[in-house]
């Protein structure tokens, strides 16, 4: 509305109020305004006068609204010039494209017309600026996926380069192993595998022994199937004798939870009893390394301090150590060059578990992230990705084939994997509690073990992995279990504070 309409109606509401009065009435009240209105323009002590704040603030609303009005028109006058397709399918595309519903309740072709025309006049530049955003955030991921490479220490090549010359024998020697087997014939291979399976049907309990005044959290067999190592809560770990469960050495070190403890490769064989022939770690972040004489640690390795460490293993090479450390991370030490060679990253919680593979070539990583991953040691590359469990991974072991992973998980389920075809290959539903380790016969991958919170420990034939054989006996949780390297038997580790062999009932 104009300043001169604004006048026209003053004047024609003045003049409607004071139609009905009388002539001197209106006299009067004119002068009575007049004399108001002189007042106010010159007051007596000619000090500057200011209109009351509310008179003020409603002309200021008003004036917003006016220009409320405006833009209101402008952009109505905009809408009208803006070209919408007809098509109602590129109406939906660019409704989409903008981040609106593509369609309405009750809603027809022309509404949709509509409502896009309003929402593109509405927007203006704000579209050009959340179209240049949205290709900056493309381009940003993109550049995201591109694989970085850093320059590595002169030890990490070092290493690499003698992980492929270690390797890559090994990988030819078992492949040729392999091609003998299948020339076997049939009828060779049958016998074998009934002559297995009655023997694990026969399996019992051979030996039960307490082993520490808290629960025993891990246990492994010495590459010679003579000795047997436990790791406890107590923070000890203790060397036994095999079959007959005499304690042999007290490991004295930790402070506190012991996670696992392991072999050398060489530990028992050809190994000098003063030299590393163990590895140890423990909730507080600590590695040591062991001998056979001395029950003080002969190094701790640092660097994890304070994540706890999980788990670890030996290279089949008995040259690195692998460790799986609660800030998401793993690292490979060089034992020869006494310095950490590779910190690794990927998972995006805890790494829970490591496995090598018997040539030595690749290992895999179970996360608490219910995430697996192979890693190549000798190019620091992620070759294969493991997603299916639901839960975390517990346990993970590579067969003696070498391309069969098998994991396992606090979603009670055991899963194979085919390397080859960096696919998941078959699930078994294996226990009724998580499963808290899971292992490959150590030479010639016949059957797979895994041990629950269930009590229990299973064994399932590699072929079709059905059950054979369910070894009941433990009153806790059973938290560790290993296969001895001669295939003669099973350990077990519990929360019950006990470890038991199982062996068959011929021997």
């Amino acid at each position: 509305m104009s300043d001169d309409e604004d006048t026209q109606y003053v004047k024609k509401t003045k003049t409607i109020h004071y139609g009905s009065l009388e002539n001197a009435e209106r006299a009067r009240i004119e002068s009575q305004n007049e004399d108001i209105d002189n007042k106010i323009s010159t007051p007596a002590n000619n000090s500057p006068v200011h209109a009351p704040s509310e008179y003020m603030e409603l002309e200021d609303a008003m004036s917003k609204d006016k220009q409320a009005l405006l833009e209101e028109f402008e952009r109505k006058k905009k809408a009208r010039s803006i070209n919408v397709s007809t098509d109602d399918a590129e109406v939906k595309r660019n409704l989409r494209q903008l981040g609106e519903p593509i369609c309405l309740f009750g809603e027809g072709p022309a509404d949709r017309r509509s409502r896009l025309r309003d929402i593109l006049s509405r927007i203006g530049e704000d579209a050009v600026i959340r179209r240049e955003a949205e290709e900056e955030r493309k381009l940003y991921e993109k550049d995201q996926e591109t694989t970085w490479y850093h320059e590595g220490p002169d030890s990490l090549r070092i290493a690499r380069l003698w992980l492929a010359e270690y390797s890559l024998p090994r990988a030819k020697a078992r492949l040729e192993e392999a091609r003998r087997q299948v020339d076997l014939p049939a009828a060779t291979k049958t016998a074998r595998t009934q002559e297995l399976q009655k023997k694990i049907q026969s399996m019992a309990i051979y030996c039960s022994q307490i082993g520490d005044t808290r629960p025993i959290s891990y246990c492994q067999f010495s590459p010679n199937s003579e000795l047997l190592a436990t790791a406890s809560w107590s923070g000890l770990c203790k060397v036994w004798s095999i079959p007959d469960c005499q304690l042999k050495q007290t490991l004295k070190g930790h402070t506190c939870n012991v996670g696992a403890i392991v072999f050398h490769p060489n530990a028992t064989l050809n190994n000098d009893e003063k030299i590393c022939n163990m590895a140890s770690c423990a909730a507080d972040g600590s590695v040591k390394l062991w001998d056979f004489v001395s029950e003080e640690p002969i190094a701790d390795i640092e660097g994890h301090m304070p994540h706890r460490v999980s788990r670890l293993g030996f290279h089949p090479s008995g040259r690195f150590l692998g460790t799986c450390c609660f800030d998401n991370s793993w690292r490979l030490w060089d034992l020869h060059q006494c310095q950490e060679v590779l910190h690794q990253e990927g998972h995006v919680k805890p790494v829970y578990c490591i496995s090598f593979q018997v040539d030595g070539s690749v290992c895999a990583t179970g996360g608490m992230d219910a995430f697996g991953r192979v890693w190549d040691l000798r190019t620091g590359r992620c070759i294969m990705f493991m997603e299916g469990h639901l839960k975390a991974i517990l346990g993970i072991d590579f067969s003696s084939n070498g391309y069969q992973i098998a994991t396992a998980s606090e979603d009670n389920v055991c899963k194979i994997w085919d390397l080859r075809k960096r696919s998941i290959l078959y699930s078994i539903p294996a226990h009724t509690n998580l499963i808290s380790e899971v292992k490959f016969q150590k030479f010639t991958g016949s059957y797979l073990v895994t041990a629950s919170y269930d009590n229990t420990v299973k064994i399932w034939t590699s072929k079709t992995w059905q059950p054979l054989k369910t070894l009941s006996g433990h009153d806790g949780k059973i938290m560790s279990m290993d296969i001895s390297p001669n295939d003669q038997y099973i350990a077990s580790s519990s929360y019950d504070r006990t470890f038991k062999l199982w062996t068959s009932e011929a021997i």
